[in-house]
């Protein structure tokens, strides 16, 4: 069991540093092929499209190659697309490049998910929160190796970064045996007949009634905003510094590792510190922080205040998803093995379009507004927020 859980960890790592490469090299990458903000918003919307079809198709996947062979086709698919993005192919290429990474990504996050939450029956919560701090380091490292490779000339690098704990993250699933575990790793369950797939339909049914419907809707526009706003932030903010503070391209990017530094110390204690204070208290207060650092940062004129709001801003959104993630559960009880894909597959959503709304503001609105923008997204989740606590 705890290789299956340090192994889904390196996976989560790897997830880690493919969600934030663009966004860690992107003035850069937009300068080479001579490219406005826009163009990179439309690269991460692919990115991120590609992400929630992942997401949508892991199960069919999974039905037709086993959870351990769709995990490998995924991280296969990763690997190459990560191979593709370092040799700069011409600019057209980059959209498909980024749905193939996306998908990638997006399929190994749902599928080790399942796993863990299914094969861990004790201390789940634990091993997922390890999962979701191995993120945060891969998250936080890629910026951090960046930065040294944008000084260099190297940036192209990072790819293959990213695409070397690919190519390890595929030899040990591909090698590792987990005992009991592996029967239900490869497993294929039959095809069913037409009368069983109809009886298997309607018993697959979303399973909300009444008022429930409400609180889904709420929940979906919540993640949809939320991690929309995140992927905004981790994928414009160097370019934000550069344009706000006059930063140089490789100082820039370590902002980005400043504040998955900060989201990956405040995972540490997410957990517990909403089981003492209630879930709902703890995405209030989470939101509330959000909204008003997002308000301040326009007017931190000065480098070390601008790097002390991202550090904040890290804490406090460390556990926004994982923690409304149970949230919503909690209140949509009877519904716990749809509702978890239904948030992610929004925020998926969230992470491809908001972030293509950011990358037009970059271009034709000057940095505060696109600070103000960013800060009407955290307002919004802040106002869904507060719903969310009268309804809990």
């Amino acid at each position: 069991m705890k290789k299956l859980i340090w192994i889904g960890c390196l996976s989560y790592f790897v997830i880690g540093l493919a969600h934030v490469v663009l966004g860690s090299i992107l003035p850069v990458l937009l300068q080479h092929y001579d490219r406005s903000y826009s163009a990179g918003g439309e690269l991460i919307f692919s990115q991120f499209a590609g992400f929630l079809a992942g997401v949508l198709v892991s199960p069919l996947l999974n039905r037709r190659f086993g959870k351990r062979g769709g995990i490998m086709i995924a991280t296969g698919l990763l690997l190459c697309a990560e191979i593709a993005y370092a040799f700069l192919p011409p600019w057209g290429w980059m959209y498909v490049i980024a749905v193939a990474a996306g998908f990638g990504f997006g399929m190994i996050e749902a599928v080790i998910g399942t796993i863990i939450i299914a094969a861990v029956t004790e201390g789940t919560a634990v091993a997922m929160s390890r999962l979701e701090v191995l993120f945060g380091v891969g998250a936080l490292l890629m910026p951090l190796a960046a930065s040294p490779l944008i000084a260099a000339g190297q940036w192209r690098l990072a790819f293959l970064i990213v695409a070397a704990f690919s190519l390890l993250s595929l030899l040990f699933w591909a090698k590792s045996r987990f005992g009991p575990l592996d029967s239900a790793l490869d497993e294929r369950p039959p095809r069913p007949n037409r009368a069983a797939a109809t009886g298997t339909a309607r018993r697959l049914s979303l399973p909300y009634k009444g008022k429930q419907w409400v609180v889904l809707g709420l929940f979906i526009l919540f993640f949809f905003l939320y991690v929309g706003t995140e992927m905004s932030l981790v994928n414009f903010m160097p370019a934000i510094f550069i344009a706000k503070l006059g930063m140089s391209e490789a100082s820039a990017a370590l902002t980005v590792t400043f504040f998955w530094l900060a989201m990956s110390a405040g995972r540490l204690f997410a957990g517990v510190i909403a089981e003492r204070i209630s879930y709902r208290i703890y995405v209030l207060v989470s939101c509330f922080a959000a909204l008003l650092l997002l308000i301040i940062f326009p007017y931190a004129g000065h480098r070390l205040a601008a790097f002390a709001i991202i550090l904040l801003l890290g804490l406090f959104m460390s556990g926004i998803f994982s923690i409304a993630l149970v949230f919503s559960s909690k209140l949509l009880p009877g519904a716990e093995e749809s509702t978890p894909s239904i948030m992610i597959a929004s925020g998926g959503i969230g992470g491809a379009v908001l972030p293509l709304l950011t990358g037009w503001s970059m271009d034709h609105l000057q940095i505060a507004q696109t600070s103000g923008l960013l800060a009407a997204f955290a307002a919004l989740l802040f106002l869904l927020s507060v719903t969310a606590w009268r309804i809990g």
